[in-house]
């Protein structure tokens, strides 16, 4: 079944959520194993935040899952979302020395329609934690407590009860509470917790409506019609072409990539070290995953010429041969750079 087409526009703001490959049996699948799993993704959720100029209102995550709520003032939710997904499945597999797809399918990011419905999915997501097994089932005021307790989101820094985190956008929500600046916090926990006396069926019935918009009546219309309008100019695009194509990586998740399985970062491809196989490596996967010329690497990475970098490329072969390691890590990230070229997302 093909992909759908996602609908993207300056100043989107999209539900994300996004599940582990069999993540709906938790004793098989845990996308976040211990805490330094968690720190990891939220550290590489703060860089892609920063990196893509996206505003990010909250997240959580979930043992075998994870909640987003942006806003993309540049339209780039796929290509933000990608980056982020690529750098933690490259993470994961090598610290639990597994391979393959992490996440189940592609993420769903639904669009988002004005502040009431936007203040309604904050609650929601931020109740995530204590719709778990265990939690469900228990009196408000433990299920409060638990709420209070848990540090794997956004919630408690909303409320005042840690430090802001310089990656989120608090403002646009809160500002939503109304009154003096001073009292949101307070009256921001007020409507979370309120939500805790029902199950909030009309606003989950709302977000079953549409499997790409979350809002009223014209606002799922309107981006109905914008997607039908989207899969129009996509089929006639197709239709003019049989060929299948390989799109080149961006230059910016092929280093990424590059990074995190080397310890090392991005930076450090652009020195010039005596020595050290960083140029080469990076020189030839540009090349054949990026889709650059010689000359283009050289500019990317800093180095003068393209006679430079085709030296680099040449004496490749010799550092892997004489590295058996370095050979070895190599190869992963060639197996893990052409399974992301072989599913790149519709955009």
């Amino acid at each position: 079944m093909a992909r759908q087409i996602r609908v993207k526009y300056p100043g989107a703001i999209y539900h994300v959520s996004c599940r582990m490959i069999g993540g709906r049996q938790l004793e098989q699948s845990r996308l976040f194993i211990d805490d330094k799993d968690r720190t990891r993704f939220v550290d590489r959720l703060a860089d892609r935040v920063k990196q893509f100029n996206v505003r990010l209102y909250q997240f959580v995550l979930m043992t075998n899952h994870f909640h987003l709520v942006v806003e993309t003032p540049e339209g780039n939710c796929p290509q933000f979302m990608q980056s982020l997904s690529t750098a933690y499945t490259v993470y994961y597999n090598l610290r639990h020395d597994r391979h393959g797809h992490l996440l189940d399918g592609r993420y769903k990011a639904k669009l988002v329609d004005g502040d009431d419905y936007l203040q309604r999915l904050t609650r929601y997501v931020h109740l995530n934690p204590i719709h778990v097994g265990g939690i469900k089932d228990k009196l408000v005021p433990e299920k409060i407590k638990y709420l209070l307790a848990y540090p794997w989101s956004s919630y408690r820094s909303y409320i005042g009860k840690d430090k802001e985190l310089d990656f989120v956008a608090y403002e646009p929500v809160l500002s939503m509470m109304g009154g003096k600046k001073s009292h949101w916090c307070r009256r921001y926990q007020e409507f979370v917790e309120t939500g805790l006396a029902g199950d909030d069926s009309e606003f989950q019935d709302v977000m079953k409506m549409s499997p790409r918009s979350i809002g009223g009546d014209s606002f799922r219309g309107w981006v109905d019609d914008f997607y039908q309008k989207l899969i129009e100019g996509h089929n006639k695009i197709e239709d003019v072409s049989f060929r299948h194509t390989t799109e080149p990586l961006k230059t910016e998740d092929v280093l990424s990539i590059m990074s995190s399985v080397l310890g090392v970062p991005v930076a450090a491809f652009k020195e010039r070290r005596r020595n050290s196989a960083l140029r080469a490596l990076a020189a030839q996967l540009l090349v054949r995953f990026g889709g650059l010329t010689q000359r283009q690497v050289s500019d990317v990475l800093q180095m003068g010429t393209g006679g430079a970098v085709s030296a680099q490329i040449r004496r490749l072969p010799g550092l892997l041969a004489e590295d058996r390691q370095l050979g070895q890590t190599f190869k992963k990230m060639e197996i893990f750079l052409e399974g992301i070229r072989s599913k790149h997302d519709v955009s």
